[in-house]
């Protein structure tokens, strides 16, 4: 494997190490911004490899009880699948999140910025400072989303993450996309993870699945049927696997789980309520539209 590489992009700071995509992005006076990346360059470095260490446990699913892990980060990844349980999750559910949630804490450490967001393949941490906000865009639904989630200093999502089954980690449920805000990129990640599984149509002959072990050997879903292709649902079909999503959604959003969620699937989406898509004028939009998981 190659070691891990950190190049600019005009102003942007692109992170990669094997599995791991970012594009981050600090606001701010120069000499700070760049501190700031010469602190998620250095912190960056490391991650895989702690990852690694601790990969057969991080790949099992969750018990009754959290388990201890070695460092930060697993523990991160640990807590937020747990609380699913006794529905099958795993810690690696919540990877994306947990590495970009980790990289913003390094990037804005002792740091006098406006704004920050680390970008991990649509997995997003955001740092807002006082009066900040940032517009987020759903990309790839098909739906018009782009460019209207707005986030401000004083909501409390610091986190989105999108899954689903076109995305690049497998899915049990059959939803295009499912994004989620919450307070950390890691809860969300998980969160999001939870409510595309619940996005499906049991049975149904025109959903072709397979097991995750014969797509990937070392998936953590092991024999687990992953979807592999959606195909003609009727728009009733559509409808009631969205809604049995959105129910499992407003659940963990009166548990406080989540902040907000939108679904979407052929050309329908759901949304509960709380999800943010009024964009104001003039607000900075989020570099690198938040794609599908």
């Amino acid at each position: 494997m190659s070691p891990p590489q950190a190049t600019m992009l005009g102003r942007r700071l692109h992170l990669n190490h094997g599995p791991i995509d970012i594009i981050a992005e600090a606001f701010g006076e120069g000499d700070e911004v760049q501190r700031a990346y010469h602190q998620a360059v250095a912190r960056f470095g490391t991650i895989l490899d702690e990852l690694v260490a601790e990969l057969p446990n991080l790949r099992a699913p969750v018990h009754a009880e959290q388990r201890a892990f070695g460092s930060k980060i697993a523990q991160s990844m640990e807590a937020a699948a747990q609380v699913f349980f006794p529905a099958f999750i795993t810690p690696m559910a919540a990877v994306a999140g947990a590495v970009a949630d980790e990289v913003l804490a390094h990037m804005i450490a002792g740091r006098r910025l406006k704004k920050a967001y680390v970008n991990n393949g649509g997995d997003s941490a955001l740092y807002l400072g006082a009066g900040a906000n940032m517009s987020l865009a759903i990309a790839g639904t098909g739906n018009d989303f782009e460019d209207r989630i707005f986030i401000g200093a004083d909501d409390e999502t610091r986190g989105v993450a999108t899954s689903g089954w076109r995305g690049r980690s497998f899915s049990l449920g059959i939803a295009d996309a499912v994004t989620v805000l919450a307070r950390t990129g890691t809860e969300a990640d998980a969160a999001a993870t939870i409510i595309a599984n619940a996005v499906d149509l049991p049975g149904h002959g025109s959903i072709r699945r397979a097991p995750a072990e014969s797509l990937q050997p070392d998936s953590d879903l092991g024999g687990r049927l992953v979807t592999v292709d959606v195909g003609n649902l009727t728009a009733q079909e559509a409808a009631r696997a969205l809604e049995a999503g959105l129910r499992k959604a407003d659940e963990l959003r009166t548990c406080g789980l989540i902040s907000a969620a939108a679904l979407f699937l052929n050309s329908q989406w759901r949304m509960t309520q709380g999800m943010p898509v009024a964009m104001p004028p003039q607000t900075q939009a989020l570099s690198g539209s938040l794609q599908n998981a």
